[in-house]
């Protein structure tokens, strides 16, 4: 029976603090669920509310046990669908259930192990840009890495340096402006008013431009590279037909947003960790100088660095880049007793799940050594999300960081400039003022 209220923030309070969730949400959210328990609900105004969660259990219930009942919020499929189209992350239903199956092969480990080459040179180029014995913004560094990799596994080098730059700014200057919406939703009519919001999707247009033009040139070019774009042109429905061009574009978009955020924020954070942690940094570097004497194949060198993987899933619980999941119920539901009413917008908060006391031992703690066993923690442990939405890049991103760490380690001694770890929640969970020394070793 559904017969517990979920308490409420009352929405003079929710104004009331909307300086500080602008700025950064998280402290606001945790300071409820200490107050309120593991669910509450938030009153926005006219007539809203959103219901927030810590609860692994509701989640899972949620994302897997139930999902039919779920899909994403207007966050995405409205939002931010207006900046990067109607792809794989932003879409619904028969739609994302149809190009979740034509595009899940090209992400296949027995495809991605054909890309390792491409990847880890787009690394060592990047990580040869690190100027030694100088303290660093470490974040620019590794954006630059994850955004270079994704550029070279979806175009080979099909795109030149002033279109990468180009998709870079636009990517992240239509993030900016998507939080800012958000973050101030009773503000939405004056960034419309003012011209804000038609100048992003005009910059977005810009991108869209850009990759259509790529894309014809490889269509002419009738050369094979057996990138990501091969792959995604090459792919057919069911019927036998290729996607149309601005689903591609819709793709590639998502793609380029999603495929380089969260990377660049995961190893950013990660480094961070290490820095403040040299005994980890020197077992990773025993581990990959083992790893490199034993095998030239690189997908082998990846199974061997699984101490490595250890210190990422690590710093992936500690700061999930995807540090909340939305969704919204298509029929009233209820769980453990509280009722959730049709089409209540649901956020689950990775980032306290991934700390709560119940479900993890010193839970403030970096502990690589709590994954040598990953299963165990599949049901409250949701870096890439859970079920059948679960990111279909995960396999990517994760030998991506494996390649990307190993070459950092086995290059260099990480030393922290900062006295703490600083976040800035955006989309994704950034992280801020990363500031380190690399000594070669």
């Amino acid at each position: 029976m559904a017969n517990k209220n979920i308490p409420t923030v009352s929405m003079f309070r929710f104004v009331k603090n909307a300086g500080r969730i602008l700025k950064n949400p998280l402290p606001f959210h945790k300071e409820n669920f200490e107050k309120y328990g593991d669910i509450f609900q938030i009153h926005i105004g006219f007539g809203q509310k959103i219901i927030f969660s810590r609860d692994a259990a509701f989640a899972e219930y949620v994302l897997q046990k139930n999902q039919r009942n779920y899909q994403k919020s207007t966050i995405q499929t409205r939002d931010l669908a207006k900046y990067v189209g109607r792809g794989l992350l932003t879409a619904n239903g028969q739609h994302w259930a149809r190009q979740r199956k034509l595009i899940q092969p090209a992400f296949h480990k027995s495809h991605l192990s054909g890309l390792l080459q491409s990847i880890q040179e787009a690394i060592n180029t990047e990580i040869d840009k690190i100027p030694p014995h100088e303290t660093i913004d470490a974040f620019p560094v590794f954006n630059d890495l994850a955004f270079q990799t994704v550029v070279k596994s979806l175009f080979s080098s099909a795109a030149n340096q002033q279109q990468i730059n180009r998709l870079q700014y636009i990517t992240e200057a239509a993030q900016k402006m998507l939080v800012k919406e958000l973050r101030q939703p009773f503000k939405r009519w004056w960034f419309y008013i003012s011209g804000s919001i038609t100048k992003h999707i005009r910059l977005t247009q810009e991108a869209r431009q850009i990759l259509e033009d790529i894309v014809e040139e490889r269509k002419k070019s009738e050369i094979r590279y057996n990138d990501l774009l091969d792959m995604l042109l090459e792919a057919r429905y069911e019927g036998g037909m290729p996607m149309e061009k601005e689903q591609l574009i819709d793709e590639i978009l998502i793609l380029f947003t999603a495929g380089h955020e969260t990377t660049s924020n995961a190893l950013t954070f990660t480094c961070e960790l290490l820095a403040r942690h040299p005994t980890i940094q020197e077992k990773i570097f025993s581990e990959v100088k083992k790893a490199k004497n034993e095998t030239q194949d690189l997908m082998e060198f990846v199974r061997s660095c699984g101490y490595t993987q250890q210190v990422i899933e690590e710093s992936l619980r500690l700061y999930p880049p995807a540090y909340f999941i939305d969704r919204v119920n298509i029929e009233e539901d209820n769980f453990n007793g509280y009722k959730v009413p049709k089409n209540s917008s649901i956020l689950f908060s990775c980032f306290e799940i991934h700390r709560h006391k119940k479900y993890w031992q010193d839970p403030e703690v970096f502990d690589p050594d709590r994954f040598l066993k990953t299963k165990t923690h599949s049901s409250y442990y949701f870096p890439f999300g859970a079920g059948p939405r679960k990111c279909i890049g995960n396999n990517f991103a994760m030998f991506e960081m494996i390649i990307a760490i190993s070459q950092v380690m086995s290059r260099y001694k990480i030393q922290s400039k900062t006295a703490e770890i600083q976040i800035k929640p955006l989309i994704t969970l950034k992280p801020k003022n990363t500031f380190l020394e690399f000594l070669p070793r």
